[in-house]
């Protein structure tokens, strides 16, 4: 990996500020734009860019922004925010083979609705949500691929499980056979510098090696979810396979930060109010 003395500059600067996607045009470029920093940052370490699956998060943005972002060539994209995700779901099931990637935190209430059109569920951190998921998955005779989300920043407003605590969660999937687990996700401390948050990919991936090897049958280690429009860079030079991107792609969001980063210590504001104070495009 490179060496910590010689980081990327972190992009966050552009958060709010990326200009809008208004076109299939834009969003082409965009992608490839993206794609292009993709296979800028696997070059740096030797790594194959047929490796890294971008995610484009469409979180916030509506329906015919999607289908402009679908026109130019986007079949998976990432939400948030379930009631969301469900409208839109819901909006566009003439796009057979569009996906859906539920990648913000999950109440035990929203499983069902999660198990009708999700394709994969990012932001796995409880037993309960499991429980609930598995369930719900059995009765719509349908699986889901879940990656475990990590708290590898040490903040106490961020959802996820304690690194100490992945291991006897992961002994405890085999039990919910619908969750088909396909790796490790992690939500960087967000930050302009890089030298802080390059640990927490690493610790994500050093912790990925340690559990791979002892995993229980059917639990695979494959994957790491790390990395967003600011700094995915950074996350694939510590072996992100996933990165999730949204505004690079999409553009600025004129929401409340509240939206973008909901915490674990804090009450978020609902989705209805969050929805009601999105300007209209």
């Amino acid at each position: 990996m490179p060496d910590q003395t010689e980081d990327l500059n972190i992009l966050h600067a552009r958060h709010g500020r990326y200009p809008q996607a208004d076109s299939v045009e834009d969003f082409r470029r965009n992608l490839a734009a993206v794609q292009q920093r993709i296979v800028e940052a696997c070059r740096r370490v030797g790594r194959d860019p047929a490796g890294v699956r971008l995610l484009p998060v469409s979180k916030t943005f509506d329906e015919a922004h999607l289908r402009l972002a679908y026109a130019a060539g986007c079949r998976l994209l990432g939400e948030n925010k379930v009631q969301e995700a469900q409208r839109k779901w819901e909006a566009m099931t003439d796009l057979q083979d569009l996906q859906w990637s539920v990648i913000g935190h999950l109440q035990t209430n929203k499983a069902k609705q999660v198990a009708r059109f999700a394709s994969e569920f990012q932001a796995l951190d409880s037993l309960r949500v499991a429980e609930a998921l598995d369930r719900r998955l059995r009765i719509e005779g349908r699986q889901m691929d879940v990656f475990v989300q990590v708290n590898t920043s040490g903040e106490a407003s961020k959802y996820g499980l304690a690194p100490d605590d992945v291991a006897a969660f992961l002994e405890a999937m085999p039990a919910f056979p619908t969750l088909r687990v396909r790796g490790l996700m992690t939500l960087a401390l967000f930050s302009a510098d890089a030298v802080r948050v390059r640990p927490c990919f690493v610790r994500l991936r050093e912790l990925r090696d340690r559990l791979r090897h002892c995993a229980p049958d059917g639990v695979s280690l494959q994957e790491l979810s790390m990395g967003m429009s600011g700094d995915f860079e950074i996350a694939i030079e510590e072996g992100a396979t996933v990165v999730r991107v949204g505004q690079a792609i999409f553009g600025a969001r004129a929401m409340p930060d509240a939206y973008y980063w909901p915490t674990a210590d804090a009450r978020p504001l609902s989705e209805d109010t969050l929805l009601s104070i999105t300007p209209s495009r």
